[in-house]
């Protein structure tokens, strides 16, 4: 069994890794015929050596398993790529009927859901997600609407006629970014959209079992945060008890990061046993007390069926998640094997539960809760399995924590890029206080939902934040590297293996040497003279990271998405600590629009930067805005009046505004976006021009003030997304790229990049990129002149065979 469901993980990922399904499907089913045939034949006696035979028996039911998963993953993928939204249907308003799934979750003023489409309407999906806004505004967009009221919540279940307005699923793609369209994918949600105008409740009674454990989920929820108005952990109990977390904040999930506990906070393994445990024992107590049942079922399988049935309650509570699932299905293998009378081996068991896991979600090697809930079981396994006297009680407790914190720091890195040091410490006090007082008092709370049972959780919650806080603020918290390369990963995870054998092991000295590469690898970077640049992906906005042999520069930080988060937050800051950049030598803001600026304030408070410079606060308006991008008290260097530097033989130099410039004349129809720095890079193989949003009067000033030569560049980032009101046609005369980059969201109101501008550009023999389209560019700029400039694109350097589907 063991090896059944690593060859069927190992077809599972070979798909999940392919950027085309073409074939796939039948090659897997040949090469399970082929090795079942050579399987049969060997059984006849094909091979007369018993030793020979039995190697080449594992290798072949290994080479089945790994076909079996190509194939049957293969095939469910292209089943529900096939539930897709007909092009004809994207952006047109569509009168939809079907039920609410799952949770609602708020959204600003209003709510974001997932919709079940009945099937009367061809060419749309079966499940969709939806936001809904007062007075039909667009859940879609990165504006922050504000209304009088919330819209009530629609409930889960409930039977609703929506006028909407769905696309197909689109994220941004960066290097080493969380990827939307996979998650989507995995969740079976095919369109997203948004509803248009009030909707008309069809039926308020829930049709399916799941609607009817969704709408359980949504009565706890409400019961429980009304029985405890006001408490300051409300968000945590409400996790602990259905899974749901929108209670938790920014700063709580910062704070579980870096002390390494946010498990105990995500309904996991641990707390699905603890509802068996309690379960079980209490009917095993009873059960005992009563002979008459004890003649009928021993205690022990009476026991284990209550286990059984609380932990399915409470996991269906909880939304069955992976790690949820993964616990579940190990609790039925082993009530299974009780009542049968057979003994399994843990590790089968776990085999087992990873088998299923895969055949009912073969995207769950997507998710990093994957990873880590099977790795932790692992390890447990490996620690506290084979050994002559295994350590029991407190002293059993701690070398499994140690050995978890130790053994999943590899995974850490390949999924967060950061290994919480004090996760040790953390544990010792926030497990037993999660499991022992807060949980049970949560899940007490369920049937009962009162202030004496949720008060002292909260209280206790509170007492482990108090703990922790202290611990996430210290700098030594946390220890963060780049993105570890795919060998060095598998070396790191050999070496994690090698530890975790008994003491007389052979090798196991080697394995901290490849742990210490694994921790100290850093990314190749530019030689000098040369540099890299990343256009990335931040929808309607712009944000470009430069890197240079020993120095890192950004330009513009991108947009802010609503009220809570931004592109610094969310795309740039990741992208930061994938590449093992720790600091910025400089920040340039061309100018204070939201989409070029709205992220500088979680970049400021997050990563050091030695200097910023940004366009000059010409009037109170623009220092108003200043404050409002980088905090209170912080004002940015002025661009103009920076010298040109040199950084590892890379030159720098900020072309636009004029330092003599005088003070903006709102008369003179100067546009704010005309006061954006435009910065020029360059080296021996060529110039990238950086144009924030000027428009063609600044542009016309640029061509006045600077020589040809100086506005010549290898690769531009269009000005203002490629609007028609930049890049004349003088100006793209002046500059002759090989490349134009347009940094634009996808479907953006604007119309950016206008095609006037994009066939302007291509017409000059300039190849046109677009962010939108194609994911994030990246520019290489040789250190050798004769080398030149190569630009790529993550979506077509990285394809993964549902991107836009």
């Amino acid at each position: 069994m063991r090896i059944i469901a690593l060859g069927f993980l190992a077809g599972t990922l070979l798909v999940q890794n392919a950027d085309t399904l073409d074939g796939l499907t039948v090659a897997g089913g040949l090469g399970v015929g082929a090795a079942v045939g050579l399987r049969l034949a060997l059984a006849q006696g094909l091979l007369r050596v018993q030793a020979t035979r039995r190697r080449v028996g594992i290798a072949l039911t290994a080479f089945a398993a790994l076909a079996a998963g190509v194939a049957w993953t293969a095939w469910r993928a292209e089943v529900r790529l096939g539930d897709e939204l007909a092009g004809a249907l994207e952006g047109v308003e569509l009168r939809l009927r079907g039920r609410v799934a799952g949770l609602p979750r708020a959204s600003g003023p209003g709510w974001r859901f997932d919709f079940e489409v009945e099937p009367d309407t061809p060419g749309v999906p079966g499940l969709v997600q939806l936001g809904w806004r007062p007075e039909g505004g667009d859940a879609d967009t990165n504006a922050d609407s504000v209304a009088p009221r919330m819209l009530p919540m629609p409930r889960p279940g409930e039977r609703w006629a929506l006028t909407v307005r769905l696309w197909r699923p689109h994220g941004f793609a960066n290097p080493a970014s969380f990827d939307y369209e996979a998650w989507l994918l995995e969740r079976g949600v095919r369109a997203t959209g948004s509803v248009r105008g009030p909707g008309r409740l069809l039926d308020e009674q829930s049709a399916t079992l799941m609607q009817q454990v969704h709408r359980l989920r949504a009565v706890v929820r409400e019961r429980l945060l009304a029985a405890l108005p006001g408490g300051e952990q409300s968000g945590l109990l409400v996790a602990l008890a259905v899974g749901d977390q929108q209670g938790i904040d920014t700063a709580q999930w910062e704070i579980f990061r870096r002390t390494g506990v946010a498990h105990l906070v995500s309904i996991s393994g641990l707390h699905v046993g603890l509802v068996a445990m309690f379960c079980g024992g209490l009917a095993a107590m009873a059960w005992r007390r009563l002979p008459a049942l004890v003649l009928r079922m021993p205690v022990q399988r009476a026991g284990a069926l209550a286990g059984l049935a609380g932990a399915t309650a409470y996991a269906l509570l909880a939304g069955m998640g992976v790690p949820v699932l993964r616990a579940w299905l190990m609790l039925l293998v082993g009530a299974l094997a009780l009542f049968v009378g057979r003994r399994i081996a843990p590790s089968r068991v776990l085999a087992v539960a990873l088998l299923v896991v895969l055949a009912v979600d073969p995207w769950a090697v997507l998710s990093a809760g994957f990873w880590l809930s099977f790795g932790a079981v692992a390890v447990i396994l490996a620690v506290l399995g084979g050994r002559v006297a295994p350590a029991a009680g407190w002293r059993g407790a701690l070398r499994v924590q140690f050995a978890i914190s130790f053994a999943l720091v590899p995974l850490l890195l390949a999924q967060f890029q950061s290994v919480p040091l004090l996760s040790p410490l953390a544990n010792l006090i926030a497990i037993p206080l999660v499991s022992f007082v807060v949980t049970p008092l949560v899940l007490l709370a369920i049937p009962w939902p009162t202030p004496l049972l949720l008060v002292p959780a909260d209280l206790a919650a509170g007492w482990m934040m108090a703990f922790l806080a202290p611990l996430a603020a210290l700098e030594m918290a946390v220890v963060e590297r780049a993105l570890p390369p795919p060998w060095l990963f598998g070396c790191a995870l050999a070496a994690v293996a090698m530890l975790l054998l008994p003491r007389a092991s052979p090798g196991r000295l080697v394995a901290p040497a490849l742990l210490a590469g694994l921790l100290f690898w850093q990314p190749p970077r530019p030689q000098e003279g040369g540099f890299r640049a990343w256009v990335l992906d931040v929808g309607q906005g712009l944000a470009v990271h430069v890197q240079t042999r020993a120095h890192d520069l950004l330009y513009d930080s991108g947009p802010p998405f609503g009220s809570s988060t931004d592109a610094g937050e969310r795309v740039i800051l990741p992208w930061l600590r994938a590449a093992g950049v720790r600091r910025l030598d400089r920040l340039v803001l061309s100018h204070p629009d939201a989409d070029h600026a709205g992220g500088a304030a979680s970049l400021l408070g997050s990563i050091p930067v030695e200097r910023v410079l940004a366009g000059q606060a010409r009037d109170a308006r623009e220092r108003a805005d200043w404050s409002e991008r980088l905090g209170q008290g912080r004002e940015p260097a002025d661009c103009a009046l920076a010298p040109a530097w040199q950084s590892d033989g890379v030159r720098f130099e900020v072309l636009h505004p004029a330092p003599e410039g005088p003070p903006r004349d709102q008369a003179s129809g100067a546009h704010d976006n005309d006061a954006s720095c435009v910065l020029r890079i360059s080296a021996a193989a060529g110039a990238l021009l950086l144009t924030g949003d000027i428009g063609t009067i600044a542009e016309a000033k640029l061509i006045a003030r600077q020589a040809p030569a100086s506005l010549a560049a290898a690769v531009v980032v269009s000005a203002h997304h490629g609007s028609r009101s930049s890049s004349s046609t003088a100006f793209v005369d002046a500059t002759l790229p090989e490349h134009v980059i347009h940094s634009v969201g996808r479907r953006n109101s604007f119309g950016h990049p206008h095609p006037e501008v994009w066939a302007r550009w291509a017409d000059a023999g300039a190849r046109n990129w677009r962010t939108d389209a194609q994911g994030a560019i990246v520019i290489e700029f040789a250190a050798a002149p004769g080398d030149g400039v190569q630009v790529s694109a993550v979506r077509e350097t990285r394809p993964r065979y549902w991107h836009g589907r």
